[in-house]
């Protein structure tokens, strides 16, 4: 027996796959080219009537079936039969859920007031602009749970992004009326994608989506030899502009690339080294700096599935780079520092690391050292960590 709150669970499931389809009908778009037909056939739920011996068996429960469909007041058209048990006596029991349209289905699992207020504004979005017809059902859910007044914003921000397509301003530099200078910075993938429809844009950087001028992409790097540092004025921290760190007039020995911040910190001076901090997965701009191209490059980061995924990256732009300290001795060795990675890189295998590190890469996909394990390259004891890289870098002393 299917209960109604049986009935409305499956009729989510239907909705969440099929109403993208609905929206793009005839039926609520005024669109004459976009027909109902096709899209949409009309569903029979059969709510799974008992035999008479199954009645018997569980008659408190048939009975609190019957009543909860008698008090049904959902979509659809609800059919009822008379069965002629030779028990029981004739018995009016629910038999179907007949529902005709989207509508019916709509109404029944309680989507009502959010599809009106999606379908109301679809339909001012494509009256002013129809090229977004067949991309916004795919935001329903955002769109629909916009307030009135982000609704408001939006139009307005593409609206002026439409009528400027190549301002070349910052991002809190548009001028548009009522719209709060930080809107568009936390509501920028929407914005982005809508535009670059309405502009016939295929480029999917967000700057040039909308003809706006990124911030400069700051590189942090640290100069560990004092006469490297002479040549940039002295100074050993510095972050600047991808462009400006490309083209320093320097030239390292060793270049360690390291995944964290804070480990980038600890390191001490080094002699014909650097070391650049925090790329994460930003390590294609490791392609553009002049200065590595010569220079013995080594990659620290996490021991985890990112962690190697970014080190597969980066020999994609520098194909004699090495790994350090991201085996499984070290890993097993710090064992009680493990964490737990939280979603892990979806790629089965990463072509450019090296057989002990594919190894390694696939034991933490498939757990089996444990459930997602992560060390933090933190964790690591510092002065095993330091000594290993002064050996790296032919150092000595402290």
């Amino acid at each position: 027996m299917k209960f109604p709150d049986d009935v409305k669970e499956a009729l989510k499931r239907k909705f969440q796959k099929y109403h993208k389809e609905w929206l793009k009908s005839g039926l609520y778009c005024n669109v004459p080219e976009f027909e109902l037909s096709g899209l949409w056939e009309p569903i029979e739920i059969n709510l799974g009537i008992p035999t008479e011996k199954e009645a018997i068996n569980q008659t408190d429960n048939v009975q609190i079936w019957i009543n909860a469909w008698k008090s049904w007041q959902k979509g659809g058209q609800l059919k009822w039969i008379e069965r002629c048990w030779h028990t029981l006596g004739t018995q009016r029991i629910p038999e179907k859920l007949l529902l005709y349209n989207p509508d019916d289905v709509i109404n029944t699992i309680g989507e009502t007031e959010r599809w009106k207020s999606f379908i109301h504004r679809f339909r001012l979005l494509i009256q002013r602009w129809p090229k977004l017809f067949e991309t916004l059902p795919r935001n329903y859910n955002i769109l629909t749970d916009y307030s009135e007044s982000d609704f408001q914003c939006l139009c307005e921000i593409l609206s002026w992004l439409n009528k400027n397509p190549n301002s070349n301003l910052l991002i809190r530099q548009i001028p548009v009326i009522g719209v709060d200078s930080k809107w568009l910075e936390s509501h920028r993938y929407l914005v982005a994608d809508l535009v670059a429809v309405i502009n016939g844009i295929s480029d999917k950087n967000f700057y040039k989506q909308c003809g706006l001028k990124p911030l400069p992409y700051l590189i942090r790097i640290r100069i560990l030899d004092q006469k490297i540092r002479n040549k940039v004025g002295g100074l050993y921290d510095i972050s600047a502009p991808l462009e400006e760190i490309a083209i320093l007039d320097i030239s390292p020995t060793h270049v360690f690339i390291i995944e964290n911040i804070q480990t980038g910190l600890a390191f001490n001076d080094l002699p014909d080294s650097v070391v650049i901090m925090g790329l994460g997965y930003g390590v294609d701009i490791l392609e553009r700096i002049q200065w590595i191209k010569s220079a013995k490059c080594f990659y620290w980061g996490d021991i985890d599935t990112h962690g190697f995924a970014i080190l597969n990256r980066a020999r994609s732009y520098i194909p004699k780079l090495d790994s350090i300290l991201m085996n499984e001795t070290i890993l097993l060795k710090y064992r009680e520092l493990w964490v737990e990675e939280k979603d892990q890189n979806a790629a089965e295998e990463l072509p450019l690391l090296t057989g002990s590190e594919q190894k390694l890469y696939q034991s933490l996909k498939d757990n089996l050292l444990g459930q997602k394990v992560r060390l933090e390259q933190e964790r690591i004891n510092w002065e095993e960590a330091w000594n290993v890289i002064k050996i790296l870098s032919g150092a000595k002393g402290n």
